[in-house]
């Protein structure tokens, strides 16, 4: 069936470069594409790419898709140096086929939002490689085109993505960091209510986006508006889906396990286990041990199990919160066993690497008391 459609696509001549909007049938292929990607079917992701690339050639769509094939393939990325080169070369092209779109029309909605993407994407490896300086770059290039893409809403849903998440994080992100107040005068004012509205539109209506908004939302659901659930519920068909990536199922189970629903999250963790990336071993030894202290009161099980965690190596963007999650169990057991310095320590040790306001907000209320 694939090597028909694939022939079928073929067949047709090659279309002008900014149709794809109004190509319905390769927007089926591209979500087939990116379906296959998110459950590491990585070879059949290939076959997919390359009906696009054939209808296509000169479009920004097809590096960027091979940009975020390579991420998920090659989990954590900054691993592997050689697909890295690959990744950035891929959203280099990604920029420069987007401007040829530009170059005719400066709005052209697919030009914006595949530099939006590209140079966003850039923005984010370099900051998680603390490479500050070349992540601000790419992020002042990105927000021209973010500003841009406000006005492009209705004609790309695809945006509703990138101007929810600017609507909640203008405004989130100086709530958690007063000092950068000052910075951010310039920057058009933003709606955490409105942004959240507007990334679930583009998990609705989104092509491109809509798996990518999922992961975002579920994370502010976690980590800024500690509301577990909500975010179990938009994990889970991510999690169904795609039931061979190791993210969605390990934020699944997250979600799940702080929401103090155990049992429906065994079978997610019992998934991860079986998934060869090393550096899950870490957060399934806090999730097994959240379960063990909370659900099973095995106090001495679960200390065993966070213990195991902290020694571990942790991840940036995976895995940091899971050592909090971790260090603030065993501040929870030694202040049941009346040990109040070991608890202290624990908890300090669980604010230096917390980001989720709820593990923050545990720790702080009891160094206070």
């Amino acid at each position: 069936m694939k090597r028909i459609l694939l022939l079928l696509f073929l067949s047709v001549p090659v279309l002008s470069q900014a149709q794809l909007l109004e190509d319905a049938a390769i927007q089926q292929v591209i979500l087939k594409a990116t379906d296959k990607i998110y459950n590491y079917e990585f070879d059949e992701a290939e076959e997919y790419i390359r009906v696009v690339k054939a209808k296509y050639p000169q479009h920004p769509v097809v590096p960027v898709m091979k940009a975020i094939q390579l991420y998920w393939q090659y989990l954590p990325l900054k691993e592997n140096k050689a697909a890295t080169t690959q990744y950035v070369n891929y959203l280099n092209q990604g920029i420069a086929l987007s401007k040829k779109l530009l170059d005719r029309n400066g709005n052209d909605p697919e030009g914006v939002f595949f530099s939006l993407a590209s140079h966003g994407y850039l923005a984010m490896k370099y900051h998680y490689d603390d490479e500050t300086l070349k992540a601000v770059g790419e992020a002042q290039k990105a927000y021209g085109y973010l500003k841009k893409g406000f006005k492009l809403m209705e004609k790309n849903p695809e945006f509703y993505f990138s101007t929810g998440l600017y609507n909640y994080y203008r405004e989130r992100y100086p709530l958690d960091h007063p000092a950068s107040k000052p910075l951010l005068i310039f920057f058009q004012d933003g709606n955490m209510p409105l942004g959240m509205k507007q990334m679930e539109t583009a998990i609705r209506q989104g092509i491109f986006t809509r798996t990518e908004t999922a992961i975002y939302l579920g994370r502010i659901y976690l980590e800024h508006e500690s509301q577990p659930a909500r975010g179990a519920a938009v994990m889970k068909p991510l999690a169904d889906k795609y039931p061979q990536n190791p993210i969605f199922n390990l934020m699944e189970a997250e979600a799940l396990v702080l929401a103090g629903r155990y049992r429906e999250a065994q079978p997610y963790i019992d998934r991860i286990q079986k998934f060869p990336q090393k550096f899950l071993t870490m957060p399934v030894d806090v999730l097994e041990g959240l379960v063990a202290e909370k659900m099973n009161g095995d106090l001495k099980r679960a200390a065993e199990l966070y213990q195991a965690a902290i020694k571990l190596p942790t991840n940036d963007v995976n895995t940091k919160e899971f050592a909090a999650q971790a260090y603030s169990g065993l501040a929870r057991i030694a202040a049941r066993a009346g040990d109040q310095n070991r608890a202290k320590a624990m908890y300090k040790k669980a604010l230096s690497v917390a980001e989720y306001k709820s593990t923050i907000r545990e720790a702080k209320t009891y160094l206070k008391s």
